[in-house]
């Protein structure tokens, strides 16, 4: 058993769709969650910033003793996961390869689409994981940036929500896909403006449900899974705290967190 906690990063309250699964699926486990809001959004720097302030972030959550990290952004995956997993002497998990593999598991996925930010799109990261584990799968990507404003101001379940949705989406109202990999993790909470857009015909995969289990399935191989401790909560944003209470309180309804200021230095 490891009482240790499990760190999570993102670059903004998306990394929150993370934190709830973890919460839901191991419920002993302590998180120490940094959303760099005072950065955001990474989806528009480059790899090298990227991978720079991922890199901080990892070094300051290892200052907290965390037994694991978890990239829960999938900009900061495809530019900083391997840097970390050569940095950091924890286990370093990404959310690209989970989201991938979940596509390519789904009965009906000849059509995969793909969402994201303008920097995971242009990386290509997602098109070579999933032609990786299915060379046949036609992968239509698609970067939606617009998206993730709407979940950092707190918009979603608002008709202007559903309206950048449905503009956002076009493209596969009228080129149907199968599946539909939600390539950032603050599109799950989307979820129900993007059903409504596409309809039930098409299966949302959310790369935080496998990569939860990926995380438990290692910490459960090493014996370093917590079953015993009453787990905390800490949340940083290097950004406005008030906007990440504000999503905790959402999100993260009856859990008992405390939130702080960071400051992450690019």
């Amino acid at each position: 058993m490891d009482k240790r906690p499990i760190g999570v990063m993102d670059s903004g309250l998306g990394g929150l769709s993370v934190v709830r699964v973890l919460q839901k699926q191991m419920p002993h486990e302590s998180i120490i969650f940094v959303g760099d809001e005072g950065h955001f959004p990474y989806g528009t720097k480059t790899q090298a910033q990227v991978q720079t302030l991922a890199l901080h972030i990892g070094h300051f959550l290892m200052e907290h003793d965390v037994k694991m990290m978890i990239i829960a952004c999938n900009t900061a995956t495809a530019a900083a996961l391997t840097a970390l997993q050569k940095e950091l002497p924890i286990p370093v998990i990404g959310v690209i390869q989970p989201g991938a593999k979940t596509a390519v598991a789904q009965p009906r996925h000849g059509r995969i689409g793909v969402i994201a930010t303008e920097g995971t799109t242009k990386t290509g990261a997602y098109v070579k994981t999933i032609k990786s584990l299915n060379p046949d799968v036609t992968v239509v990507a698609k970067a939606t940036q617009p998206l993730v404003s709407v979940v950092e101001h707190d918009e979603v379940g608002t008709p202007k929500a559903q309206e950048l949705v449905d503009q956002q989406l076009a493209e596969y109202k009228d080129n149907p896909v199968d599946v539909l990999v939600l390539g950032c993790t603050h599109f799950p909470f989307l979820q129900k403006e993007i059903k409504q857009c596409l309809g039930t015909q098409v299966t949302l995969v959310d790369p935080a449900l496998e990569t939860v289990r990926e995380a438990h399935d290692w910490l459960n191989q090493h014996d370093q899974l917590n079953e015993n401790a009453q787990p905390s909560f800490k949340l940083y944003s290097t950004g406005n705290v008030n906007d990440l209470i504000t999503g905790a309180d959402k999100w993260l309804a009856g859990s008992d967190y405390h939130c702080d200021h960071l400051d992450l230095d690019e």
